[in-house]
């Protein structure tokens, strides 16, 4: 089957265009079933492959129910969640927290060094700043100035002996969503691969896991969005086979004033919408590490941000610059092609 011809099958799931040959499963002998839901803010597309349709069916709603699972741990949204019980307690006492959220939390700590600070889940005050998911609005250099101690992720205390964590002051708060959604696609892969799939894809908005391959051996294949293009119009595609994928741009959240567009990716530094680059897709083995890369790597920028792709292995990427350049690392040559 030609890539024209898998089109057809055009799924729209946040940032990307996922493109699945539904069509060819019964000719494979194999069953393909596909669910969504709406889970951690977003609409969950959840596609298990099985040898009947029995077990997709098992495995489908296993990787479905582990994403419930993960949410109630970690959304700032539930009050009763892990991380609302560690920001209600911020400055005051310690929070004991499950595996997965301290897995979670150790993790996003590691994307912070490794992006030179660029990627900061502590960075909430400020972005309720510019409230940019709703009507948006230029905060002063005074109220930034005044939360800006609140971003200080030194203060993110854990204990992973007695499995505790602690903000150090009040009115700190933490909040996974650029990293969180990556995490739980990997854990939903795993347990419908225990499940008896042999293959599927867990998209939760623009953040993918793929295990596998269709019925027909083909891989997955997906679709960059164009940043500046109007919604669907594809950038690039790209197979993917055992890869999690992950796209950070600043045009799905953001308000425009004066001809300036506002978005919602801040540089932790700063505190201003970051602005050296329009998208950044990364392409790793594990959703949680394309996740927490794609935000850091729009922080950092193009130059630095490609350097730190090509430094890390089973990393690759696609950067378009603020000028809408698009950049490719050395590994996807003769892999993505450029659709426009």
């Amino acid at each position: 089957m030609t890539v024209l011809s898998r089109r057809k099958f055009i799924v729209r799931i946040g940032l990307l265009l996922v493109l699945l040959a539904l069509g060819i499963a019964s000719a494979a002998q194999s069953a393909l079933v596909k669910r969504s839901q709406y889970l951690m803010g977003t609409l969950v597309f959840v596609t298990g492959v099985a040898s009947d349709d029995a077990i997709a069916q098992q495995a489908v709603d296993a990787g479905i129910k582990e994403i419930r699972r993960l949410e109630e741990l970690l959304s700032t949204w539930i009050p009763e969640s892990e991380l609302s019980r560690v920001n209600a307690a911020a400055g005051q006492y310690s929070v004991t927290v499950s595996v997965e959220t301290m897995n979670l939390l150790e993790y996003s700590l590691t994307m912070d060094r490794v992006t030179g600070g660029s990627f900061n889940i502590a960075i909430g005050p400020a972005v309720d700043l510019w409230n940019v998911s709703e009507k948006g609005r230029v905060p002063t250099s005074q109220e930034l100035k005044a939360v800006q101690p609140l971003i200080d992720l030194s203060q993110l205390q854990l204990n992973q002996q007695a499995r505790t964590v602690s903000l150090g002051r009040a009115g700190m708060q933490v909040d996974v969503g650029g990293v969180g959604k990556g995490f739980a696609a990997d854990l939903a892969a795993e347990v419908m691969k225990a499940a008896g799939a042999t293959a599927g894809v867990v998209a939760i908005s623009g953040d993918i896991k793929t295990f596998g391959r269709m019925p027909d051996g083909q891989k997955f294949l997906f679709g960059i969005q164009h940043p500046r293009k109007e919604q669907g119009t594809v950038l690039a595609t790209i197979e993917l086979e055992n890869e999690a994928v992950s796209t950070a741009g600043d045009y799905q959240r953001y308000f425009e004033l004066n001809g300036i567009r506002y978005h919602h990716i801040l540089d932790p530094q700063t505190l201003h919408p970051a602005r050296l680059a329009q998208s950044v897709t990364v392409i790793a083995s594990q959703g949680v590490m394309a996740d927490g890369l794609d935000t850091g790597i729009f922080v950092m920028g193009p130059e630095k941000g490609m350097a730190l792709i090509e430094r890390l292995p089973e990393v690759e990427g696609v950067i378009v610059d603020a000028d809408g350049k698009v950049t490719m690392s050395s590994g996807l040559t003769g892999r993505l092609e450029i659709e426009s």
